[in-house]
């Protein structure tokens, strides 16, 4: 009997077939927006929350209240007001004295106080009343303007430089002319002081004007008048034989009067140039 053939046989290795992927798990499902059945829905805190907050606030207010109230006051100032002024009817300017370290202010009928200004560690030197205002030179060198009829408010402080030390000496005098007004209305303010005047508008401190003593002379305030608009300063030169009339010097709002000046404004619009414009800064 014939054999039958084989098949041939090759190298060629048999395909493996790939695993599967194992199935995917099922994807958490979202936590239910109610409690099921017979179970207690868990407390929310949503007050809690907002509640928190607004404690804190109220807590921190009056914290926050004592911290203002605390602050020490600009330039150590205290300003009392005894007794107040009717705005609509505003009494007549009170009277000012100097008082120990204390600038008051009194009711020139009654004698009633008004108010009472005074300064950590400083003491009034002298003052000057003005129409509106109450002008004080202090101890440390600094000026100062109140609101005279209510004693409202402290409007403006300058420093004026190398003054405290001389304001200690018998050459100061108490401060005698070191406050001049410059117009009839007191709209500018002159500090005389050895080295310097100084001319300051009133309405809000602001420097208008320097004009410094010559060298090796030096101004005196207390040998000081006022002429005719023009407030003469006597400025006396050491080792000079000079006459008297060369060592006076004459200034207005607008600085040294001299002859063909031509001034600077003050801000100021009721004096006013040819063609009616007046002088500007």
């Amino acid at each position: 009997m014939p054999a039958t053939p084989l098949a041939p046989t090759t190298d060629r290795p048999t395909p493996q077939r790939a695993p599967s992927a194992p199935p995917a798990s099922p994807a958490p499902s979202a936590a239910p927006d109610t409690a099921p059945p017979g179970v207690e829905a868990p407390p929310t805190h949503t007050g809690t929350r907002i509640a928190l907050p607004v404690a804190l606030a109220l807590l921190a207010l009056p914290l926050v209240t004592a911290a203002h109230h605390s602050r020490p006051a600009p330039y150590g100032d205290h300003l009392t007001v005894h007794a107040r002024v009717d705005g609509e009817n505003p009494r007549v300017d009170p009277g000012l004295k100097v008082r120990g370290r204390a600038v008051e202010a009194y009711d020139t009928r009654s004698g009633e106080h008004r108010w009472t200004y005074t300064r950590e560690g400083r003491r009034p030197v002298t003052v000057l009343a003005a129409p509106g205002h109450a002008f004080a030179l202090w101890s440390d060198g600094l000026v100062t303007d109140t609101e005279r009829a209510g004693g409202r408010s402290v409007r403006w402080h300058r420093a004026i430089p190398e003054s405290a030390p001389w304001l200690r000496t018998p050459a100061a005098r108490d401060g005698a002319g070191v406050l001049q007004p410059l117009t009839a209305d007191t709209r500018m303010l002159a500090v005389v002081t050895p080295h310097r005047i100084a001319a300051y508008r009133t309405a809000d401190g602001d420097l208008r004007w320097i004009l410094p003593a010559r060298r090796g002379c030096a101004f005196e305030p207390a040998r000081s008048l006022r002429r005719d608009g023009a407030l003469l300063v006597a400025q006396p030169c050491a080792g000079t034989t000079a006459a008297w009339t060369s060592q006076v010097i004459a200034v207005d709002d607008y600085g040294r009067i001299v002859p063909g000046r031509t001034p600077l404004g003050n801000g100021d619009l009721e004096r006013g140039g040819s063609g009616g414009r007046s002088p500007e800064n």
